[in-house]
């Protein structure tokens, strides 16, 4: 796809971003976030808890980001897609979440697509949305996926398309520009 197919692909069309009020891998946040806005979507940043959540570089605290708004008051009707970025904390709390893992499990019903990076699938697995699915992860999930009834791999980029709606996963933020165009690609492909 060229840049000019890309181009506001995505004009009018929310994009959820969820995470947990801290220990996101900022990168994970930020890059798909930026693809977003350049293709004209709006990326919106959900949380369990208002106010602002805390992104991390690794193991040192980097930037925060505001939280646009709390998952318990947001539907997933309202989003195109769900984008869950990774970090080794983020996704552990977040499937601690009643209502997080509820949110999660019901955009994975659906037919609109959900991307996961490196340790994000640990919320897909709480939201019981991995089984028969084909994915990839960071390589310490591959045996939780793997007793969940996911098909691990370990590709940069894949898109299972045998559920409701296409799951994107990628393993590690090295994967993020396939992982970001990889969005964009299927976020064209469901508004066609």
């Amino acid at each position: 796809m060229t840049d000019s197919q890309t181009d506001k692909q995505l004009t009018g069309q929310k994009i959820a971003f969820l995470v947990a009020p801290e220990g996101i891998e900022q990168v994970e946040l930020t890059e798909p976030w930026k693809a977003v806005q350049e293709a004209g979507g709006q990326p919106v940043l959900l949380s369990t808890q208002q106010g602002s959540v805390q992104a991390f570089d690794h193991l040192d605290k980097a930037d925060t980001f505001e939280v646009d708004v709390v998952v318990d008051d947001a539907s997933p009707s309202e989003y195109a897609a769900l984008v869950l970025p990774g970090g080794v904390a983020n996704p552990d709390a977040l499937r601690t979440s009643r209502s997080a893992v509820s949110f999660v499990g019901q955009f994975a019903a659906s037919v609109r697509p959900v991307a996961a990076i490196c340790h994000a699938p640990w919320t897909l697995v709480e939201a019981d949305a991995v089984k028969g699915r084909r994915m990839t992860s960071w390589p310490s999930l591959q045996t939780d996926l793997r007793n969940a009834g996911a098909q691990w791999v370990d590709e940069e980029v894949v898109v299972d398309r045998t559920g409701p709606g296409p799951l994107i996963t990628s393993r590690k933020p090295d994967d993020l520009p396939a992982f970001s165009r990889t969005l964009l690609e299927v976020l064209a492909e469901a508004r066609s």
